[in-house]
């Protein structure tokens, strides 16, 4: 068992936003996840940010970025944070940590693939790694199910269809266990980077 005190835990934030709480269901998979990958984790909000969200944020070894898919784009909310980054970006401070992303909207595309890569971007505008959700798609055969990993077929990210009158309880499990697999991926990448680091500092 990893123990979580030590320096080689990777601090894993999740900065999200959710209008309606369908992405918070997510985010918290994204979190169970990098836990079962032996992470630390900071859930934020990226409406309510605290300072002390930002210092977790600054601290991270890894960032997870969450938002709904409105319009074909990240939401206002999540925008909004975005751009208070911008002094961040231009010092560098997020330089080299990890990155990755999820995003949810009611239809089944819901061109959640152009909040995928608005996400990547703005990771790639602070010079971070990002890290792709690692899977082959599901639900792609006859003989598949809806309740595969990856059942709508992202690469970038992960990506979840929860209907627009659907309850929090209500998203879809699959949905939740690819985001799982993120939280995870993201986990054991950004362990590997931290050993690597380490090792070309003692060498």
């Amino acid at each position: 068992m990893t123990d979580n005190t030590s320096p080689e835990v990777p601090l894993v934030a999740i900065a999200y936003h959710s209008g309606f709480g369908h992405t918070a269901v997510l985010a918290g998979a994204v979190a169970e996840g990098a836990r079962d990958g032996g992470a630390r984790v900071s859930l934020i909000a990226v409406d309510e940010i605290t300072d002390r969200d930002w210092q977790a944020l600054d601290g991270a070894d890894a960032i997870v970025f969450g938002s709904a898919t409105y319009m074909g784009n990240v939401s206002a909310g999540f925008q909004a944070f975005a751009e208070k980054t911008a002094r961040r970006c231009i010092n560098g401070t997020w330089r080299d940590k990890i990155a990755a992303g999820f995003t949810n909207s009611g239809a089944k595309s819901g061109d959640k693939v152009a909040a995928l890569v608005s996400l990547a971007v703005f990771a790639a505008q602070h010079h971070m790694h990002w890290v792709n959700l690692g899977l082959g798609p599901g639900w792609n055969s006859s003989t598949a199910s809806e309740q595969d990993l990856n059942r709508l077929g992202f690469w970038l990210g992960a990506g979840a269809a929860t209907d627009v009158d659907a309850n929090r309880d209500q998203v879809h499990p699959a949905d939740e266990a690819t985001c799982r697999h993120l939280g995870r991926r993201v986990a054991e990448v950004t362990r590997q980077l931290i050993a690597g680091r380490a090792a070309t500092e003692a060498a």
